[in-house]
């Protein structure tokens, strides 16, 4: 079975901590476990995906057959949202906090500057990039960012992908960030397990918010589950329809939870 690492002689099972959050896979842990996690992984050079689930994520799972693949196959898959981080609690997990991608990020950053690991960042547009590479580096003095890319919109070719490949494997890069966006992310890691040398890990929007192009929810409205709020506010344009949709079908999801002793992982 395969194993979480913790630290360097300890490591948990990964079967006792997966649980199922409406019928997707989800890893009660901290955020201290998940980052010991990804830097053991780091250090080995092994190809590992690390997702972060929240109620976009749930909700597209159940109804897209290819995105419950991609949640299943992640070696972790962290608490994000404060839904899914409740309902862990819920499960017995009584101090499981949320994990979000932009903490989870720049705590990385921070340990990454500690030990010299290199890192990769993939996702966003050229001025993001930028931008989010400027501020890593003026936050943490001596940090190793080996490359980025940004894709374009369209899908690459099969010889694109393979240069995209071969470039983040000669950089030496042991942690690449992947900033596409739910659900494109978790399928581009899919993807790319046993061929990227290195941990990928999906933090959407952290990419935004770290480069200084959008701002972050207040600490309050972060502990209290309503960053979804501030986000809404921002970009109503473009948020208000999926937030309409994703957080109904989540409520209507675990009211058929509450009512069925079992549940199906996607309606119809």
């Amino acid at each position: 079975m395969t194993e979480l690492a913790i630290d360097q002689g300890h490591a948990i099972d990964q079967g006792q901590l997966r649980e199922q959050v409406l019928g997707v896979p989800v890893h009660a842990l901290g955020l201290a476990q998940a980052v010991h996690c990804v830097f053991d992984w780091a250090l080995r050079r092994e190809s590992r995906t690390v997702f972060l689930c929240n109620v976009h994520s749930v909700v597209t799972a159940r109804r897209n057959r290819a995105h419950a693949e991609a949640m299943d196959s992640a070696d972790l898959v962290a608490p994000d949202g404060a839904p899914v981080a409740w309902m862990l609690r819920r499960q017995g997990h009584a101090d499981q906090p949320r994990i979000s991608g932009p903490d989870l990020m720049w705590i990385c950053c921070r340990r990454a500057s500690e030990l010299g690991t290199a890192m990769f960042l993939y996702g966003g547009s050229p001025g993001t990039l930028q931008r989010l590479g400027g501020c890593i580096r003026t936050e943490f003095a001596g940090i190793n960012i080996v490359g980025s890319y940004s894709p374009p919109r369209r899908p690459l070719s099969a010889e694109e992908d393979e240069a995209v490949v071969r470039m983040i494997n000669q950089s030496g890069a042991r942690i690449v960030w992947v900033g596409l966006g739910c659900p494109k992310q978790e399928s581009w890691m899919q993807a790319h397990r046993g061929r990227i040398n290195a941990v990928m890990l999906g933090v959407g929007a952290a990419f935004d918010f770290h480069a200084g192009d959008v701002k972050r929810a207040p600490q309050w409205m972060q502990k209290s589950g309503l960053e979804w709020l501030h986000r809404l506010f921002q970009d109503p344009r473009r948020l208000a329809s999926r937030y309409l949709v994703t957080n109904s079908l989540f409520i209507l999801a675990l009211l058929q939870a509450s009512l069925l002793p079992k549940h199906r992982l996607r309606d119809g």
